[in-house]
């Protein structure tokens, strides 16, 4: 018998948010967002799920698109950190990979390179984030540069925001403003919004969509969001208690004894841990499920193990699950009690995780 602890994908779920991101822009195209794994999903799998529907596929890099090609995935693969090394380019060209630009060395490297065809760029414009793009002043001769090279097949525009998913700033605002500004003039598609662009700022949904953490049923925002709020999760985690303890009033429970029981309690060790990709960080009072009903996480997560409080729920024992995120107590609920984010939390499940996935 396997240790239980698994997360299972509703590849029916990430269809409905990849369908829900082409609603807000139906004259425009989207780029599902796999990179790290499919947010921990598995990107393989979730690329097969969106292959009929998806316009193309995004990755962080070359490694990440060998994956997807392997695996006979034929949409096309943006590599969304471009390439690293000039000898990546021909592997490039030769799959039809597409390839963001952010620097001008970049575009030299591409203009020497002997490649068997030409390649479709997208050109990031650093408007505001100050982490990778052309600065603006150099975006048009940038642009003018790669269009007239023989190794570019188009130009796709692309920025990046730093803030779109605080709804009550306006450094999104400021970025569309600078974008459009020193991009006036360049007769090209654009790509500025990421999940939380494309749900929230109707001027950032422009020709090319970027859904990430959005595809994965978890939104990018603190508060509600009208669109954000029709998010179906895709992954649940869950585990079993292993074994049962009864411990009395002042009993202390796991690594440190940082916490000690105010009464009789029942308590239930779970098989999961941080070697599992649940967070350490996670304290006494992180909610979990039981039978539907909510308890909590009691006493410091341990690499393979964590407690939770069973007091209120007599029936519990050894094999009964326990869920720790998915439809019914979400990720974004989640990870403030570990202090991180849903992002973290996806991508952090390690491999001796199983995975079960359904409606295939």
């Amino acid at each position: 018998m396997s240790r239980a602890a698994k997360i299972t994908v509703d590849l029916d779920a990430i269809r409905h948010n990849y369908r829900l991101a082409r609603s807000l822009n139906p004259a425009g195209n989207a780029v599902a967002i796999i990179k790290a794994n499919g947010y921990g999903h598995g990107a393989v799998e979730v690329a097969k799920a969106l292959e009929a529907e998806a316009d193309a596929f995004g990755v962080a890099c070359i490694e990440e698109g060998v994956e997807l090609v392997e695996a006979g995935i034929n949409k096309p693969v943006l590599l969304l950190e471009g390439f690293f090394e000039v000898s990546e380019l021909e592997y490039i060209s030769k799959h039809g990979m597409w390839c963001a630009i952010h620097s001008l060395d970049q575009i030299e490297q591409i203009a020497q390179a002997k490649l068997s065809q030409p390649i479709r760029i997208w050109l990031k414009m650093d408007s505001g984030m100050h982490r990778l793009g052309i600065h603006p002043t150099d975006y048009q001769q940038a642009y003018n540069r790669l269009m007239a090279l023989d190794n570019v097949a188009d130009v796709i525009l692309m920025s990046h925001f730093a803030s779109a998913d605080e709804l009550d700033k306006t450094t999104t605002e400021e970025q569309l403003a600078s974008f459009d500004q020193y991009a006036e003039g360049i007769d090209a598609p654009v790509s500025l919004a990421n999940s939380a662009g494309l749900l929230a700022w109707n001027d950032a949904r422009r020709d090319w969509l970027r859904p990430g953490l959005m595809l994965y049923g978890a939104t990018p925002f603190s508060e509600a969001q009208e669109n954000a709020d029709k998010l179906i999760p895709a992954m649940t985690l869950t585990s079993e208690v292993i074994a049962v303890r009864e411990v009395q009033a002042g009993d202390c429970v796991g690594y440190a004894g940082n916490f000690c029981a105010d009464k009789p309690s029942r308590i239930g060790t779970v098989a999961l841990g941080y070697a599992d990709g649940y967070p350490r960080h996670a304290g006494t009072g992180t909610p979990v499920l039981i039978n539907g009903q909510r308890s909590r996480i009691v006493g410091r997560v341990s690499m393979d193990m964590l407690a939770v409080d069973l007091t209120d729920f007599p029936d519990a024992g050894v094999g009964t699950e326990i869920e720790f995120w998915g439809k019914n107590l979400t990720a974004a609920e989640i990870a403030p009690h570990c202090g991180t984010i849903p992002y973290t939390l996806f991508t952090g499940i390690t491999r001796r995780v199983h995975k079960r996935y359904i409606n295939r």
